[in-house]
Order: C-alpha cells, then structure tokens, then sequence
C-alpha cells in the first residue's frame, strides 16, 4: 500500500531544507505506518546516504523525548533484529511496542520480517 504522501530522497528538497541529517531521520521515521517497520540502511538510503546507517541509529538513540514523538521503535536492523532495545527505558520497551502493534517477536526479531517492512525508497516515491 502506497503512502500518499509524496517526498523526494534528496537533499535540496523542501522538506528536508535547512534541517540536520538526524531531523531528517526524524521526519521518514514519523511516516512508518502502524504496524510497520523499517531499517536503518532503508532510511539511511532515503536520504541519499546510503552508507550512513550507523548514524540513523545513533539518530534513534538521540529521538526520545522529541516532540512530536519519533517512534523509533519502528526501526530495526536489515534482518529484522531488535538491535536498538538497549536504547529504551526498559529491557522490554521496544519489543512490547511492537507486539502491541501487531508485530510479532521472537528471540529479538520479528517474524516474517518481510511482510511488515516498509521501505521508504518504493512508499514514498
């Protein structure tokens, strides 16, 4: 299902004008649907940063608190794996999210990783 929100992946655009690399991290990580999710290298290649993913979760680390809230436990590494649950309040927090949304989990990763990914570079184009 196509997000009818339409963005360029580049820099120069409007949106994306005059705001840091991890506002515009931001910005993408807003748009994952409920129940959804993506990756760091999915984001980070929106961008036009392809080999930035790192940065995107030291973005994610950086998000909580942000208003409007970043649900950053929507972003996951390229194999479905909960890499970044350190990174909340509790042990849990991300994986719990996630479930609530519908996702399900096992052993720190989602199963049927595909059917729930959602890739910026084909949903936003």
């Amino acid at each position: 299902m196509k997000n009818s929100i339409k963005l360029k992946n580049n820099i120069s655009d409007p949106l994306f004008r005059n705001e840091s690399f991890f506002e515009r991290v931001y910005e993408i990580v807003r748009l994952i649907p409920y129940g959804r999710v993506t990756t760091y290298g999915a984001i980070a290649k929106f961008l036009g940063s392809k080999s930035s993913a790192r940065m995107v979760g030291w973005a994610m680390n950086q998000s909580h608190g942000i208003h409007p809230p970043v649900p950053a436990h929507r972003v996951v590494n390229r194999k479905g794996l909960l890499t970044g649950k350190a990174h909340f309040s509790t042990p849990d927090e991300m994986e719990q999210k996630l479930l609530a949304e519908g996702i399900p989990i096992e052993n720190n990763q989602i199963k049927d990783f595909l059917t729930y990914f959602w890739d910026p570079n084909t949903e936003l184009v």
